[in-house]
Formats: C-alpha cells, sequence, structure tokens
C-alpha cells in the first residue's frame, strides 16, 4: 500500500495521531518531499482537519525556514495558499521566500524590477507567473555553468536586464548572446557533480582520473547523461582532456570497465552503465536473452571477459540454440558455430562449423550469407581443412565477397596452391566485370601487383575502369574509382606500362571520359612525358616579369576600350566627308585601324603564351631567365648585366633578352666560364637573383 493511500486509511478511521507521526518522521528524513506533505494536508482539509493541516504546515514550514530550503517553501505556497487568505500576506510570504532563495544573487533586486513581482500584490495567479519567469531567469546567474547543444559547455558571463539578453561563453562559441526567452530551450543548467561542469571546474582531476584509472573517467562521463551515447558523443566531450594522440589505448582500456555497456551494433552502436559490476552482469544477461541469435553473437564477442559465469551462461544458451538451428537455419548455426569456436567452446559433431560446411551443397553461399566479416575469414581456415574443392569454392567467393580486406585475403589463400582458380577467376572479372563491380574495383586498386594482373592487357583495364564511371553497378564506389585517377592511384601505374599505340588509344579514352580537369591533365601530362610524340605542337612560352604582363593587359585594354572605339568614330566621321579616293582623313584612319588590329592580335597571343617567372625559384648556379651576372674581361674590366625577357630589353641599362644572340650565349653558363662580349673574353664570376 502507498503512503498516501494508507494516509487516507488513517482519516478514513479518525486515525489523526498517527498521522502526525508519519509527518514528523517523513520530515525528519525527506524534508524536500513537497509533494507527500501538499498531498496529506489537502487530504486532511478535505477531511475538515483544517487547523490540524495548518498545524502540521507549520511544522514543516520552521523546519524549511531552519533548512534554508526556500524551493520547497515555494511549492508549499504555492499549493496550500488557503494558509493565507489575505493575498498581500501571502504575496509578502512569497516575496520574502524568493529573496531568501536567491540571497546571494547580484541579479536578483533588478530581476524582481524586470518582472514586476513589486506590483499588482493582490493578484496571486500573476504574481506565481511573475515567480517562474524569475527563477527561469535567475538560473542562469553570472558564472552558473551551462551546456548548449552543438556550442559545448561554457559559463553565463552577463545577464543584460536592458537587452532581455544573456551573454554566455561556450567552448565552441564564446560571446554568443541568448535571449530570456529562449534560454530555457536552448541554455540547459549542468548540476553539481555533472561530467561537464567537474570538465569546467576542476579539468586537473579528470586529467589525473585518465591516468590512473580509464575506466572510471568513463563511467563518470556516462553517470552523467540518462540516455547511452555514441563513441563519436565521447570523445567530442573529452576534447581537451584526452588527447588525439591517446585517444585509442585510452578508449581500448577504458570501455573494459565492467560497469560499462554496450548498445546495439554496429553503426547504431553506444554505451551507458550500469551501478555495479552486478547489475552490469545481471543487465548483460537479461539483453543477451532477449536478442536475436546475431546480436547474441555480438554480445558474446565484447562481453564475454567480464565475468566467468557469464560467459559460461552465454555459451551454454548458445550451444543450444547451434543444435536447434543446424539442420533449418544452416547459415545462422555456422555463425554461432563459428563465435562459439572463437570463444574457446567449440561444439562439437554434426555442430561444429566442418561439418556444417561439409554437409552444405553450396558452401559458397553458405559463407557468403554470413554477414559478419569476421565469421567469413573466420570461415575460411575450415574451408580448407575440411573441403578437398576448397579453391573452386574460394573461386565462388571472390565473386560474392564485397570486402576488400577479405578479397585479399582469399587471393593470397590461393596464390600458391590454387592459382589456376585465381587466375580464372581474374579473368572471368576482366572479360564481364559489371556483375561483379566490388571484386572489379578491388582488382583495379590491386592492379600493380604482378601475382594478381600479371602482364594482363593494362590498356583493357584502362578502358573498363574509364567504361564504369558510367555503369549504374558501380555507383555505389563512384568515390573509389575516382581515387584510381588521382597520383598514387592505378591508372598513373598502367599507363606506365602501355605501348605507343596503346598510350593514343588511353589518351582518346581519358579526353572522352567524365573526369574533373584536375583529374584528366595529369593523366594526359604523364602520358606525354612517357610518350613525347602524343605531345601537340605549341608556341614557345614568352618569360616576363609580372610589372611587364600587367603593362601589356593594360594597353590591350586600353586598346579595346578608348583607342579602337575612337579610331571607328573617326572613320566615320572621314566618311561622312564624301569621296573617298581623294579622301585623307579615310585613308589615315583606315591605315589607323589595320595597325591597331594587328596589335590587339600580337598582344593577345603574347598574353596567352606569356608565362611569369618566380625570382625565388631561380638556381644560382648556372645563368638562368631572371639571373643577374658579375662579368670580368682578362683587362680587369668588369660589367653587370641582367638575363629577363624580350619586353624588359634594355642593353644600355645592362638588361638582356634571354633570345637574344647574347643571351642564348650566357643561358646555362657557370661561374668561371669564358663567354664573348663585344669581342672580348670575358669569365662569369658570379650569377645572382633578378629582384
Amino acid at each position: 500500500m502507498s503512503d498516501l493511500a494508507d494516509i487516507q486509511l488513517r482519516i478514513d478511521e479518525g486515525d489523526f495521531d498517527s498521522i502526525e507521526d508519519i509527518w514528523l518522521e517523513r520530515l525528519a528524513i525527506q524534508p524536500a518531499d513537497h509533494e507527500f506533505f501538499i498531498a496529506v494536508a489537502q487530504a486532511l482539509v478535505a477531511a475538515e482537519e483544517e487547523d490540524r493541516a495548518a498545524f502540521l504546515v507549520d511544522l514543516l514550514a520552521d523546519h524549511i525556514q531552519e533548512a534554508g530550503d526556500g524551493a520547497t517553501r515555494l511549492e508549499i505556497l504555492r499549493h496550500l495558499d488557503w494558509l493565507y487568505p489575505d493575498a498581500t500576506q501571502l504575496h509578502a510570504a512569497i516575496l520574502e521566500t524568493v529573496r531568501d532563495l536567491y540571497r546571494d544573487s547580484p541579479s536578483l533586486e533588478g530581476v524582481i524590477e524586470k518582472v514586476g513581482l513589486l506590483k499588482a500584490k493582490e493578484d496571486i495567479p500573476k504574481t506565481w507567473t511573475k515567480v517562474d519567469k524569475l527563477r527561469q531567469i535567475l538560473q542562469f546567474e553570472v558564472g552558473e555553468p551551462v551546456w548548449m547543444e552543438g556550442k559545448g559547455a561554457g559559463r553565463v558571463i552577463e545577464v543584460n536586464l536592458d537587452l532581455d539578453n544573456f551573454k554566455v561563453d561556450l567552448e565552441h562559441q564564446p560571446g554568443l548572446r541568448v535571449g530570456f526567452r529562449a534560454a530555457a530551450k536552448l541554455l540547459q543548467p549542468l548540476p553539481p557533480g555533472h561530467f561537464l561542469r567537474r570538465k569546467l571546474e576542476s579539468p586537473e582531476e579528470l586529467v589525473r582520473l585518465k591516468d590512473e584509472n580509464p575506466g572510471e573517467l568513463l563511467l563518470a562521463l556516462l553517470s552523467s547523461y540518462p540516455e547511452p551515447r555514441a563513441a563519436g558523443d565521447i570523445r567530442r566531450v573529452l576534447t581537451g582532456i584526452v588527447g588525439d594522440g591517446e585517444w585509442t589505448s585510452w578508449w581500448s582500456a577504458a570501455r573494459k570497465h565492467p560497469q560499462i555497456l554496450t548498445v546495439g551494433s554496429g553503426s547504431r552502436q553506444s554505451y551507458t552503465w550500469a551501478a555495479s559490476d552486478s547489475d552490469a552482469i545481471e543487465s548483460m544477461q537479461r539483453a543477451f536473452s532477449a536478442a536475436d541469435p546475431v546480436t547474441k553473437i555480438e554480445l558474446l564477442r565484447k562481453n564475454a571477459g567480464r565475468s566467468a559465469e557469464l560467459k559460461a551462461a552465454m555459451v551454454s544458451e548458445l550451444q543450444d540454440l547451434v543444435e536447434e538451428r543446424v539442420a533449418r537455419d544452416p547459415s545462422t548455426a555456422l555463425a554461432i558455430a563459428l563465435a562459439l569456436d572463437k570463444a574457446g567452446a567449440p561444439p562439437t559433431g554434426d555442430c561444429s562449423p566442418a561439418a556444417i560446411i561439409e554437409a552444405h551443397p553450396s558452401p559458397a553461399d553458405l559463407i557468403s550469407g554470413l554477414g559478419d566479416r569476421i565469421l567469413r575469414e573466420q570461415a575460411l581456415p575450415v574451408i580448407r581443412s575440411s573441403r578437398s574443392d576448397w579453391g573452386e569454392i574460394f573461386r565462388a567467393l571472390l565473386g560474392n565477397e564485397e570486402d576488400t580486406r577479405l578479397l585479399s585475403a582469399l587471393a593470397h589463400s590461393m596464390r600458391s596452391e590454387e592459382n589456376e582458380h585465381l587466375q580464372a577467376f581474374i579473368d572471368d572479372l576482366i572479360s564481364k566485370p559489371r556483375p561483379m563491380p566490388a571484386a572489379f574495383l578491388w582488382l583495379a586498386e590491386n592492379a600493380e601487383s604482378e601475382s594478381l594482373f600479371g602482364d594482363r592487357n593494362s590498356l583493357r583495364l584502362i578502358q573498363l575502369i574509364i567504361s564504369a564511371l558510367h555503369w549504374p553497378e558501380f555507383k555505389p564506389y563512384r568515390a573509389r574509382l575516382t581515387k584510381l585517377f588521382e597520383t598514387g592511384g592505378s591508372l598513373p601505374h598502367l599507363l606506365s606500362q602501355l605501348s605507343p599505340d596503346q598510350a593514343l588509344q588511353a589518351e582518346t579514352a581519358i579526353e572522352r571520359a567524365a573526369l574533373e580537369d584536375y583529374l584528366r591533365e595529369p593523366l594526359i601530362n604523364a602520358l606525354h612525358l612517357r610518350f613525347p610524340d602524343l605531345r601537340p605542337d605549341q608556341e614557345a612560352p614568352l618569360y616576363a616579369t609580372p610589372q611587364s604582363i600587367e603593362s601589356r593587359r593594360q594597353e590591350l585594354q586600353r586598346l579595346l576600350d578608348e583607342e579602337i572605339p575612337a579610331n571607328r568614330r573617326a572613320i566615320e566621321e572621314a566618311r561622312a566627308m564624301g569621296d573617298l579616293r581623294e579622301n585623307f582623313e579615310y585613308k589615315s584612319a583606315r591605315q589607323r585601324h589595320e595597325y591597331l588590329s594587328a596589335r590587339v592580335e600580337a598582344l593577345k597571343g603574347d598574353l596567352g603564351r606569356v608565362r611569369t617567372f618566380d625570382p625565388s625559384a631561380i638556381d644560382t648556379t648556372e645563368v638562368r631567365i631572371g639571373s643577374t651576372l658579375v662579368l670580368e674581361s682578362t683587362a680587369g674590366e668588369s660589367r653587370s648585366l641582367t638575363i629577363l625577357g624580350p619586353w624588359e630589353s634594355s642593353p644600355e641599362e645592362g638588361i638582356i633578352s634571354y633570345d637574344s644572340e647574347l643571351g642564348q650565349a650566357l643561358l646555362g653558363s657557370k661561374v668561371g666560364d669564358k663567354v664573348p662580349l663585344d669581342g672580348q673574353q670575358y669569365e662569369l664570376k658570379q650569377v645572382g637573383t633578378w629582384s
């Protein structure tokens, strides 16, 4: 019988003395249980025992006041307002309690004024609305630790009563302004003991706990949240406590704590906690008993080490289950048998992994039906030891498998004893890749392996990889396909294996492929580098300084925007004078037009092939474009020259164009070389960099 039901029974029996005893006993052990006290007082009033109820409430009020529990007193006043027939007296009691509850708050009086708590004292319902608003604001007092979704934990640094907002310094967004109304939805106060509050107040304590007891740190974190947390969430919370370099070792140790429980599997796996080791084991036993076979295998794998008793119970249940499933569901039976074998408790007889595989008419389909890659890999040595036709089975598994690691494991097992089956499978794969996209992509990624691809036609594989970009079967693998074209991928390697004729076909295929330019251009350049005959004839580049290039661009712009339009107007004006045969102004304007047009085309051509050079990248071990030289004649005469482009050439100032006869003679010279200049022999004494 509940406490309140017992109280009502005593009221019905008129046993009020015992009710007072119960009241005083509860007051001694649970003084903050305001819901109980309110319900008892209301029941007494309903039984016309108002005086007794008022007496007991007075005892409660005195006790609460001595304890300084203003929050409980407010709830008592809210529900037992009949104790104050005069509304102004009740208002005064509410105001007194609020001031007592928030006596240490620097914002209290300002917030009281802000919400209007000193006005309309007779309107008690409105008074309570104002109190609720006040408490909503004051829960975010300056210095209060808070948390916000996506922004992390932090502290309130300002309560702005004029702007009706808080200023909060959060982990991922300092100085954030949050309105009073929005704060209740966006900000969550962090109670004492919460992990995020501890991270704010004493991070060094958490760092020490991380080093001394990883599991206790994880337990402290999980116990601060009502719901299980994913590993990614846990890692974000621990930013600044567990460094990136130590995360893997810490996580491996922490989750072994006996009170840490794993919930779900795969991408939905998360972690929670139990109050004690025994609670954790009991919780795990309940979860194991209620789980489906696949989940049971996962739970055995992850939790068998918690206790010998738990492992024995799991093994016993799975052994019964494998016997039940072996005839009607061999795939599930095999999964369980393999899991038991891994746990050191393999089933025997017809329920052993070898027996199940041996009895099945299509072992490849049986193994492929195992959803867990670990179990499929575990089955491979069992197949080799129990089936004489294991090579054929492995060949079939290659066509069914999608995991690249397992494809490599299968191929590695076949290379020595069953290589003919492996090579036959690869020939089939190159002949018909679309039915087996995962296997074909695996082969393409490993094309550099001689034991796999061997001396097969590289052009054929290149063409197939390019075609796969358009095939719908390869849509899920588009990201991996794209990586084949990048530097370090298979395509650059395959290009190096081509003959000149094949290279031309490969270039055509790459040009037509649905590739971004950043992927296509390096491949074409690699082909041209290896096969120079493929490279189209191009004009020699023109090298110039950035200043010269900019000057030519400005000249081109001036010609297009100013001089050519002005010349057109001059032509029209001259034409208007009549008789074009003897019209000197017209002929002059036409000649000017031809000159300007030719100049524009020349500038466009030059700017199209111009290249700038970086002085910081110039090698001073020999004369290059952009070098400065110091030459000395046999008579001791010193000359200084600079090698730049034709646009900068100024021989009278010692600036020589690289395409001049002298420039060509100087390029490539090194310190100590003899060079002819103005009919004399000069020795190159120094090579520097033009600035």
